[in-house]
């Protein structure tokens, strides 16, 4: 195997599928990346075997070939090479010789063959949707994940494929978030799973060098697909090297999700419209003297917001659309500002009732220019 490859392309490429690998001593090669040249591409694929990603970067191939490399350790080396140009050379030893000018690297590795190929779907569902969109809809509900591992079906994000809509789900029992889209396409049949919190972290993660990521699904893997953006028929400066496309799959969680529906309120609610970024000033300053719990006292057009501890005590006041009863209602301050931030739109809807009831935001989607809907359910804390 012998091909010349842009350091800064081969170190994106090389620091996009890092993250995955593994960490089981039983296995040492799942510490290494699987390098492939051919066709004028690398193309670079780790896995842990829950999880594997590949991606491809543009190179000059004169010989094409395989082998598997340590991917922390080629990383850190490629990342300090002085020149833009390096050349790696592999011969019949699972070993490749790295060289830019002034610099020559040995780097032993094993052989490609006894690198675990990453799983193929078959029978599987095919959905597209926007990237930009998906990777927004991920950040609204992924704070929601449970962290128990005896609750291992909500140790993820339940995505769900109705006819024309797909919902994606979080909770770890305490909150609840929900986000959905309306599909461009109707679907003739839906379809659900539920993605693991590591692999909810990798996709959140993936870089913007497409459009659109095609989402193919059955009852055991996932897989994630991004199309390298081209302009004019050639990849754009945007794709920084990559060629083809980013693939990530992985496992599902097994197991039926529970009915979150049972979980939003469906009595009536008071309303209040307020403005988030303000909104989680106010409870991030209220919770620099309590950190586990602050109170709401909602009057008409005014929002107290007030914490409390042995330090001492804080109060914040905003204003707010609302003109209906007075209301005091306590939360975890953390469960208020996780949605708060993961939010763009500029108002949000907080509804509430006593301090028995859950505090529910939600925002006023989906409409035109806006086809995103979020609402997250906040259960309370008794009021002293």
């Amino acid at each position: 195997m012998k091909f010349k490859i842009n350091r800064d392309f081969f170190s994106s490429g090389l620091q996009l599928v890092t993250s995955v690998v593994g960490t089981r001593k039983t296995m040492p090669i799942l510490q290494n990346v699987l390098i492939e040249a051919e066709d004028g591409k690398v193309s670079l694929t780790t896995t842990n075997l829950d999880l594997g990603a590949r991606c491809s970067i543009k190179a000059e191939v004169s010989e094409s070939g395989a082998v598997t490399l340590p991917v922390k350790e080629l990383g850190s080396i490629i990342r300090q090479l002085a020149d833009m140009e390096v050349s790696v050379e592999t011969g019949n030893d699972p070993k490749a010789t790295i060289t830019t000018r002034g610099s020559v690297f040995n780097v032993m590795g094993m052989e490609s063959k006894e690198f675990p190929p990453l799983p193929t779907l078959e029978a599987q569902q095919d959905f597209d949707l926007d990237r930009g969109e998906l990777i927004q809809m991920l950040k609204n509900v992924s704070y929601a994940q449970s962290l128990n591992e005896e609750r291992y079906m909500l140790k993820g994000v339940y995505f769900l494929f109705s006819e024309d809509e797909l919902a994606l789900v979080a909770t770890d029992g305490r909150r609840l978030a929900v986000t959905k889209r309306i599909l461009a396409k109707k679907t003739g049949s839906g379809g659900e799973f539920i993605l693991p919190s590591s692999s909810v972290s990798e996709l959140e993660r993936i870089p913007d060098l497409g459009n659109s990521v095609r989402v193919s699904f059955t009852d055991r893997q996932v897989a994630f697909e991004m199309k390298i953006g081209k302009e004019n028929g050639e990849e754009s400066e945007a794709g920084k090297g990559f060629v083809e496309s980013v693939y990530l799959v992985s496992k599902v969680v097994e197991g039926k999700y529970p009915n979150y529906k049972q979980v939003i309120p469906k009595d009536s609610f008071n309303r209040s419209e307020v403005e988030r970024e303000l909104l989680q000033e106010c409870v991030t300053r209220a919770a620099l003297v309590s950190d586990d719990k602050v109170t709401f006292r909602v009057k008409p057009n005014e929002l107290e917001i007030t914490g409390q501890s042995i330090l001492g005590d804080a109060r914040e006041s905003m204003s707010i659309e609302y003109d209906g009863e007075n209301a005091t209602v306590s939360f975890n301050p953390r469960f208020l500002l996780d949605p708060l931030r993961s939010l763009t739109k500029d108002r949000v809807f907080f509804e509430f009732r006593d301090d028995m009831s859950p505090g529910v935001f939600r925002t006023d989607g989906p409409k035109e220019g806006d086809p995103l809907s979020f609402l997250c359910v906040v259960m309370p804390i008794r009021t002293d």
